[in-house]
């Protein structure tokens, strides 16, 4: 079993409770993602990282838990997106960190919330009415220029089991 783990999770506190999310509905068997929650008065948790391999959650989410600590449900969306970004290696160290640079900065400018993954691999959350224009510019600049990918991480809806 491979574990996706959250060093830095943008809503860490003391009382962070962490679940995990099997990523074999979404194709990637052997996989778990662990994520950062908050506990809610309800019984429902609240999303506190930004998932880096669990399509259909967010920051800020609210979800339910099997008794095995496992995400079930998705009792309530905040609204967020998540945009994921991965950039493809390279052989060009200084290219690489400049891109890496760019972006790191972008997101800060645009006021946005991001997690990476390794050197390469960027979550970040989109709250409700974010002014994107200036990091999709900069991402598609990558996707053009240095082959990177980018998706939505909202493409499909969560499920616990396969459809």
């Amino acid at each position: 079993m491979q574990y996706i783990v959250h060093e830095n999770p943008v809503g860490r506190a003391e009382s962070n409770y962490i679940a995990q999310a099997d990523l074999a509905p979404f194709d990637l068997d052997g996989q778990i993602e662990q994520l950062w929650l908050l506990p809610e008065e309800d019984g429902t948790y609240a999303v506190a990282c930004i998932p880096f391999m669990t399509y259909g959650l967010a920051l800020g989410d609210r979800v339910r838990l099997s008794p095995a600590s496992r995400v079930v449900d998705v009792a309530q969306t905040s609204g967020h997106r998540v945009l994921r970004t991965l950039l493809r290696p390279s052989t060009d160290a200084e290219r690489l960190g400049r891109s890496i640079s760019l972006i790191k900065n972008s997101i800060k400018e645009s006021g946005l919330l991001s997690e990476w993954h390794g050197e390469r691999f960027v979550a970040i959350d989109v709250p409700p009415g974010a002014d994107m224009s200036p990091l999709f510019a900069l991402l598609q600049r990558e996707v053009d220029e240095a082959g990177a990918f980018w998706e939505w991480a909202d493409a499909m809806p969560f499920s616990a089991t396969r459809s």
